[in-house]
């Protein structure tokens, strides 16, 4: 990396310091930007990453996606293009030196209206992407990012200049070495937009059976071409990202409610209490009650 990078990065890693409040996820006066802040190594957490760019100012972390992992440190960053269930694990990080990351979550709106404005020519017709990849760091994008941080420390011109300073953001990454994949979910016509067309109906309907005939009409496609499609964007089948999608809401539930696991079980779309038992445990590594009363601790 350049030294205009390595100063940059310090100077953000600071004013992450002064505004993150806690351990863990800092929301920030920019309504779509967070930071988090991390004094210790975590073990795997789960959770649905939003479409966002991630990147690691200190420290480094590593995400699951399914079984592909993706390692990223200052020198990167990652992308999730589309909503994913992943399971993320910070990998360095001390009391002496914290992790802290950046997170700027954006729409595929956005990402068409930056498209739209820029003439950028990309190409919509291909198959769909990994939605998940890490880039190498440049300085156009670093600059961008280290601008819109630094908007916190004049509150009055965030309304104005933080639309602009994303647009800038989104503007560097689609010129980046995956633009044309980050491109592609905003682009009627490519797989990756009906794909991401199917993603949302799925997570907006998870506690309800899967109908691949109509996931597969959403998305334009043939049924085979859907299946395959959808694997090459999420690294799993859509009734694998369906049940991770159920399976970590129960978990939240039975943390945040002290409800009973069978009860859980059939709110976020199981018949089967002890097939639900079993998958949790498989994917958490212990059962539900179990688990809980471990994570409480």
């Amino acid at each position: 990396m350049s030294e205009i990078i390595t100063k940059q990065q310090n100077e953000l890693a600071n004013l992450i310091e002064r505004y993150s409040v806690q351990e863990g996820v800092n929301a920030t006066a920019i309504p779509t930007l967070f930071f988090i802040r991390r004094s210790e190594l975590t073990g795997p957490n789960y959770g649905v990453y939003k479409p966002s760019l991630c990147i690691v100012v200190q420290g480094a972390k590593e995400v699951w996606l399914a079984q592909e992992r993706f390692k990223y440190d200052p020198a990167n960053y990652l992308i999730a293009s589309v909503d994913l269930p992943v399971t993320a694990q910070v990998t360095a990080a001390s009391s002496d030196i914290p992790y802290l990351g950046f997170r700027l979550e954006f729409t595929a709106s956005e990402i068409l209206e930056v498209i739209s404005d820029s003439e950028i020519q990309i190409n919509p017709k291909g198959n769909a992407e990994r939605a998940m990849f890490v880039g190498q760091m440049e300085l156009p994008i670093m600059d961008s990012v280290f601008r819109l941080a630094c908007l916190l420390d004049n509150p009055k011109d965030i309304p104005f200049l933080a639309p602009i300073y994303t647009k800038e953001i989104l503007y560097r990454l689609l010129h980046g070495q995956y633009g044309v994949a980050l491109a592609q979910i905003a682009m009627e016509g490519s797989g990756s937009y009906g794909i991401r067309e199917a993603i949302e109906q799925i997570t907006n309907n998870y506690g309800k059976p899967l109908r691949i005939e109509e996931l597969a009409e959403i998305a334009s496609m043939s049924i085979s071409s859907f299946h395959r499609h959808f694997k090459e964007a999420t690294a799993m089948s859509p009734i694998q990202f369906q049940k991770q999608l159920r399976l970590q809401e129960a978990r939240r539930l039975l943390l945040i409610e002290s409800a009973d696991a069978a009860d859980v079980a059939f709110r976020v779309g199981y018949e089967s209490p002890s097939q639900f038992s079993r998958e949790y445990s498989r994917m958490f590594g212990f059962p539900p009650r179990q688990d809980i009363k471990r994570l409480r601790v």
